[in-house]
């Protein structure tokens, strides 16, 4: 079977208020990104420097910067669906260090793949009167798109940066673009087309 893409619109030229912007990091966690994870996702170590470059670029304009930490305890219902990871205060669940949080930065942990369930996500962002949300991380298809699609549900302006983002395979990937982007209203664009004022 052949499934074709349809269409996916890159904006080169998105411009966001950097007082009402906020990152959103998503699960860039060991058992994700290093080959030792036990959930790697091989297409997230390309990730890292284009999200590397666009925390630069919001920490020079002072945008709050979020990241999510999926977090489990030993006995998990979700192993029941997933291998054991990111088991609270083990290597697997710490942040990878090429993107350890600053000073400043929030990290809000999440029991599910949608960052604002269960979080006080929703509650920061308000605080901040952040109407703008640039999500970044991994996995597409399942952290990146539920917490983009709990954004949009809750009036957030959704950006997402392709190169950004990683998945499994290409099919999830796109999928999940799709989603954001037809379903949630979602702006796709690249890093480099982000600019903060």
């Amino acid at each position: 079977m052949t499934v074709q893409v349809p269409e996916i619109k890159i904006n080169e030229n998105v411009n966001l208020n950097s007082k009402e912007s906020a990152i959103i990091v998503v699960d860039m966690q060991n058992d994700f990104c290093d080959p030792k994870g036990s959930l790697y996702v091989p297409e997230s170590r390309k990730t890292i420097e284009p999200i590397m470059k666009l925390l630069e670029k919001a920490r020079d304009k002072n945008v709050k910067i979020f990241y999510t930490q999926d977090t489990h305890q030993k006995d998990d219902k979700e192993f029941e669906i997933w291998p054991v990871h990111v088991v609270e205060g083990t290597w697997g669940w710490e942040i990878i260090p090429e993107l350890k949080p600053k000073e400043g930065d929030i990290i809000i942990r999440k029991l599910r793949y949608d960052g604002f369930y269960g979080t006080s996500l929703d509650h920061y962002l308000k605080i901040y009167k952040i109407n703008n949300v640039v999500i970044v991380g991994t996995v597409a298809n399942i952290c990146v798109l539920h917490t983009a699609g709990s954004a949009a549900l809750r009036w957030y302006n959704v950006i997402v940066p392709i190169d950004g983002i990683s998945a499994l395979n290409e099919f999830d990937y796109y999928s999940a673009l799709r989603q954001i982007e037809f379903l949630y209203r979602g702006i796709l664009t690249k890093v480099e087309y982000i600019n903060f004022n």
